[in-house]
């Protein structure tokens, strides 16, 4: 057995797990949340207890330094050295990676040029990265990227419709992103079924802090809502998703902000902070939309909105669906919003079982639904640990030691 950690770095978040591998059995697990926002905390389970901590923590490196110090503290490891590998969630791969890769400073430099392109994300995965490389040292380190899956698209899916030269000088197309979390969940979602992978169309809703929907078709991904950089597509915590490209200069032009100014804005203040005016989390605002808060009301109703035009472009694109799967934070826990997409969606056949759908789960359809419900918990460390462990085992006998960073 070797002990396998998986680091799932987001926006501000940073979920763990320690492996034992090859028999998948978890050590420990847990996540920080709420980094860089006003009392972060921790928690954490190991072997059936839960600790819940507020650190003092003030980004993703003070988080790593934290998560040291509770495995040695909780004996999860006597030595750091019996850490065999780290597997870290890197937002934007670009389109050099279709798989998971050993990080090297090529790797490493290749995931700093895409920060532009994924400035929430990347940055604070190269923190980890950085961190955990710095505390753990003899460990192999290894990037697994949410843009790898999305590598099937098609040309006629992937491509903007702008001057083609744009694609062959910069690579402008659409990656999309949480590619780890809908492939778990669509190979999840065909054993829940028991019906071939292969012959499913499968409809992925990862709804979260960040949240993107992704059509599935043969195990393979057809189209997916995020683009060019994890800002496209639905209203997020924070982020926009994709508006008119007209606003940004009309925008500028009324305020005078700089396109840097503007972009924060739309990656940091809007979504449903920007739109409830209380928080980018949806425990809040759906709190706040409880007391009748009517800004919190508006931001629950435009997220459902747009989660109900995804999906329905998405069936028309496969030509029926089998499955819709919700999961991450929002899809896993909020009965509520499930239900409203559903009841939206009541033309495909799609019938809830309000009382499996207020459990979570896992099968929230009633019998003589035409269309499969479920509920399946995000699980991208596991699929981080399988690669890394693939890659760590594999890459001892063939990259030379020079190869492997040590930081």
């Amino acid at each position: 057995m070797k002990k396998i950690m998986a680091i799932n770095a987001g926006s501000s978040s940073l979920k763990f797990k320690v492996f034992n591998m090859p028999d998948e059995s978890i050590l420990i697990e847990g996540v920080f949340e709420r980094i860089g926002f006003d009392a972060p905390e921790v928690s954490y389970k190991i072997n059936g207890f839960r600790q819940k901590e507020k650190p003092p923590i003030h980004d993703h490196r003070d988080a790593a330094d934290y998560l040291i110090e509770i495995l040695l503290e909780n004996r999860i490891v006597d030595d750091l050295n019996e850490i065999s590998a780290v597997g870290h969630r890197i937002t934007h791969g670009g389109s050099d990676f279709s798989d998971s890769a050993v990080l090297d400073r090529t790797v490493i430099q290749k995931i700093e040029n895409l920060c532009e392109l994924a400035p929430l994300h990347n940055p604070a995965g190269l923190l980890g990265i950085r961190a955990f490389m710095k505390r753990l040292p003899k460990a192999c380190a290894v990037a697994v990227f949410d843009t790898a899956f999305h590598q099937t698209l098609a040309p006629e899916t992937y491509l903007y419709p702008v001057p083609l030269k744009l694609y062959n000088q910069y690579h402008i197309r659409k990656y999309g992103f949480h590619g780890t979390n809908h492939q778990y969940v669509a190979n999840e979602a065909a054993l829940l079924l028991e019906k071939p992978l292969k012959d499913l169309k499968i409809i992925s809703c990862h709804l979260g802090n960040g949240s993107s929907i992704c059509a599935i078709q043969g195990g393979k991904s057809v189209n997916t809502s995020m683009g060019f950089t994890p800002l496209a597509g639905l209203m997020m915590g924070t982020r926009s998703g994709t508006v008119d490209p007209s606003i940004i200069p009309f925008i500028m032009k009324k305020t005078g902000q700089t396109i840097d100014e503007v972009m924060d804005m739309f990656n940091k203040e809007s979504g449903l902070l920007g739109i409830s005016g209380i928080s980018n989390d949806f425990r809040d605002v759906e709190l706040a939309a409880k007391a009748d808060n009517e800004q919190a009301e508006l931001a629950i109703k435009m997220f459902v909105n747009r989660v109900t035009e995804c999906v329905g472009g998405y069936v028309a694109l496969m030509g029926g669906v089998d499955a819709i799967v919700f999961t991450a934070g929002i899809g896993e826990h909020s009965a509520s919003v499930r239900q409203a997409v559903v009841s939206n969606l009541a033309y495909l056949g799609a019938k809830l079982d309000f009382r499996s759908n207020e459990e979570n789960g896992p099968y929230i359809h009633t019998p003589d639904s035409k269309v499969s419900l479920l509920v399946i918990p995000a699980n991208e460390e596991l699929m981080i640990a399988r690669d890394t462990w693939r890659l760590s085992e594999g890459q001892a006998a063939r990259l030379p030691e020079k190869q492997i960073v040590r930081v």
